[in-house]
């Protein structure tokens, strides 16, 4: 028997997270009503994931529906942000109950940790995509943006890079893949509470999407700085370092997409404090080079020499 769209709604999506006093009608409804607490500011974010481009077709619903709510919890965590609430819009090329479901379920899975309640969406019919928006709460002088950066401050990363680029790239040349990389592909680590822990600590913060590259560029372009990078103190994992070592390629680790770690910048007085309770969450933090005057990103090499950065990051429009 097929479901409507109204009961794909009622089955899956009626009690997704936990319930919330800030939270005055949720999913059902016309419109949600919600009330962001007295003193704090709404940050808001949205993203498209899109099958062929965002994830492969036939991945795992529970990963798409985890990773789909994962990229815009880092978006909050870039800002310092506490998640609140979340909408979804579902497009579908056909009812699959049991595809969604599952893809309900990873979205519930990461929802109920950090607090987020899903309040409301669309469901349509179409090329499969889905749209995600999150919303959090930051106090106004809190909330740490990009164009706080300042001449001798660190430049600074958490967990490692290139993971999730590597783990692409063995896919699509249709070879095995480590699972530990393929769960760094699929199943992200948003950094909120590591992100909450850098108010009024970092300058500026940005997560990397993109490829540290890309996104540290534009920290740079907002702060009107520039960055010099050490590319032997970027953190990899053992699989990203032999990649790089076999085939002395730095683009894996500084152009690759999905790390969803966070990129920030601080004074050097404070990168202690900030090890420490980065390390209590679990998390690593690499120093990884350090803020100068003028413009643009420069990557050093082991000896000195400039690695020409041929290819600064994704976007979806110069594939």
């Amino acid at each position: 028997m097929s479901l409507s769209e109204f009961d794909l709604i009622r089955a899956c999506f009626t009690d997704v997270g936990p319930c919330r006093s800030d939270v005055g009608l949720g999913v059902g409804d016309d419109c949600a009503l919600l009330e962001v607490p007295a003193g704090q500011s709404l940050a808001v974010s949205m993203d498209t994931l899109v099958a062929g481009t965002h994830f492969f077709s036939d991945c795992d619903p529970s990963a798409v529906g985890y990773k789909s709510l994962a990229v815009g919890l880092s978006d909050l965590a870039a800002m310092g942000a506490d998640p609140a609430w979340s909408t979804l819009a579902l497009t579908l090329p056909r009812v699959d109950s049991d595809w969604v479901r599952e893809f309900a379920t990873g979205y519930s899975r990461l929802s109920k940790p950090y607090g987020m309640r899903l309040v409301g969406g669309d469901t349509t019919c179409g090329p499969l995509s889905v749209t995600v928006q999150v919303h959090g709460f930051v106090p106004p002088s809190a909330a740490v943006r990009r164009g706080g950066a300042r001449v001798g401050d660190l430049v600074c990363v958490s967990g490692t890079l290139g993971d999730a680029g590597l783990a692409l790239r063995h896919l699509l040349a249709g070879e095995a893949v480590d699972p530990s990389l393929r769960r760094r592909l699929e199943y992200p680590t948003p950094r909120v509470e590591l992100g909450r822990r850098l108010r009024g600590l970092a300058t500026a913060m940005i997560d990397i999407s993109d490829g540290l590259a890309a996104d540290l560029g534009h920290i740079l372009d907002a702060s009107r700085v520039a960055a010099e990078i050490d590319l032997m103190k970027l953190p990899l994992s053992p699989p990203v370092a032999d990649a790089v070592s076999e085939s002395s390629d730095w683009g894996l680790p500084l152009a690759s997409g999905d790390d969803y770690e966070l990129c920030f910048c601080l004074p050097a007085e404070r990168l202690m404090q900030v090890k420490d309770f980065a390390a209590s969450l679990g998390c690593s933090v690499a120093q990884i080079g350090v803020i100068r005057a003028g413009s643009g990103l420069t990557c050093r090499l082991p000896g000195g020499d400039i690695w020409p950065l041929a290819q600064v990051g994704y976007d979806h429009f110069l594939q």
